[in-house]
């Protein structure tokens, strides 16, 4: 979409236009969506994080000054939302752990009949064992598209970062889904 035309839409809308921030909404939301299912992996907690984030967004319209592109801002908003949602999850899942004994393992899935969905599965699976960082970095630059910049923006770290972030990630997942290519000879 033309900057031209998202910048009058952000004007509209920061003046009360119910109308532009329903287009910048349907413009954003299946991103948005497909950046919080990055992060959580859970359908129900991505469509609840991308919904709290145009909340947020329609109350700080007014506040938009517009250093950055509105789909960075909203993309931030959503990253930061994401990982608020997984560090309460980890916490849940720390008390759970100390206070339950597990008996069966956590990772066990049933199995499919399915070659794609078991590589799916295993490709997800490695991509939620990278640390925090690596991940968003990962999701967000391979698999959103978005630039190193835009990634750095919505992060808040230098484009460096993000580099060195992605090329360690890259390599931990090449590491841990080598056996998928073995498996292929």
């Amino acid at each position: 979409m033309p900057a031209a035309d998202e910048q009058q839409l952000i004007l509209q809308a920061k003046e009360g236009s119910h109308e532009a921030f329903r287009i910048l909404v349907e413009r954003h939301m299946k991103l948005a969506y497909n950046v919080a299912y990055g992060f959580v992996c859970d359908h129900h907690q991505a469509e609840d994080i991308t919904q709290e984030a145009f909340v947020r967004v329609y109350r700080s319209m007014s506040s938009f000054r517009g250093d950055s592109e509105f789909g960075t801002w909203l993309y931030r908003i959503v990253a930061n939302l994401s990982l608020n949602q997984l560090k309460q999850r980890k916490k849940k899942e720390d008390h759970l752990l100390h206070n339950v004994d597990i008996g069966t393992s956590v990772l066990d899935t049933p199995s499919s009949s399915s070659e794609q969905i078991d590589v799916t599965l295993h490709i997800e699976r490695a991509l939620h064992e990278l640390p925090t960082l690596q991940r968003a970095v990962v999701i967000l630059r391979h698999l959103d598209g978005l630039s190193t910049k835009q990634v750095s923006g919505i992060l808040h770290c230098s484009e460096g970062t993000v580099k060195t972030h992605l090329f360690r990630g890259l390599k931990k997942l090449r590491t841990k889904l080598q056996f998928l290519e073995e498996e292929e000879k």
